[in-house]
């Protein structure tokens, strides 16, 4: 019997497999980790798309990340073991390593995303890195998430020159943590544009005050503009 031709709607498994460096057990985690929200909505039959794992892929990417810089590079006091934990989990740096693994190329896009060229957009692929760490510890736990991971961050570190980046964000947090009883937190307060071309724009709350406003083209982006504007109204 002949075998039928794989869907432009599926994914090369063997090709992801061998770029991400792991066999998945439920290939449908894999699936709905390369398949974006642009894609999703064109389809219009409730396909699954990254943002949930995104979420979680930042969160185990945090831990595997904070728990190898402390216990290797014990010389670091904390101020300085937060920068560089930033350098290594921010939007550029991700970007990085999905680009290595030619990650893009994975991943299930809208026809206009893809025409736009949503394949090479650092937001997309920073995202669609994380939903990948998530869908490897959901399908075989910490370990092979962690092996994932420090794949591509331990060379970063041995080289001693993570990727140059103000940590906004990380700057303004400890400043405001001096004074215990302040609380930042990070508003969306608004949404343009279409799928392929997204425009967000954030405010930064000191408490219930608006201390910086900024925008971009991911709410990553929009965060880290209004910590910016936030410190530069502060006088940093």
């Amino acid at each position: 019997m002949q075998r039928p031709q794989r869907n432009n709607h599926e994914i090369d498994y063997e090709k992801a497999t061998a770029a991400i460096g792991y066999s998945f057990k439920n290939k449908k985690l894999l699936l709905t980790a390369l398949t974006h929200s642009s894609f999703a909505n064109e389809m219009h039959d409730g396909t699954k798309y990254n943002e949930r794992l995104e979420f979680l892929g930042d969160s185990v990417l945090g831990i595997v990340v904070s728990d190898y810089i402390y216990l290797n590079c014990p010389e670091f006091p904390e101020g300085k073991l937060t920068k560089l934990r930033a350098s290594l989990v921010c939007e550029k740096s991700l970007y990085g390593y999905a680009k290595q693994i030619k990650l893009g190329e994975l991943i299930r896009l809208s026809k206009g995303e893809k025409h736009s060229g949503g394949d090479d957009r650092p937001s997309i692929l920073s995202d669609a890195f994380e939903a990948v760490i998530a869908a490897i510890y959901l399908d075989g736990g910490i370990e092979p998430a962690r092996e994932f991971i420090l794949r591509f961050v331990i060379p970063d570190i041995k080289s001693a020159k993570p990727v140059k980046f103000k940590d906004y964000k990380t700057v303004l947090q400890e400043i405001i943590q001096k004074n215990p009883e302040e609380r930042i937190s990070y508003v969306l307060v608004k949404e343009t544009g279409p799928d392929h071309d997204k425009h967000f724009v954030v405010e930064v709350h000191l408490n219930s005050n608006v201390i910086g406003k900024g925008g971009g083209r991911s709410k990553k982006e929009a965060e880290q503009e209004a910590a910016r504007v936030a410190l530069e109204l502060m006088g940093y």
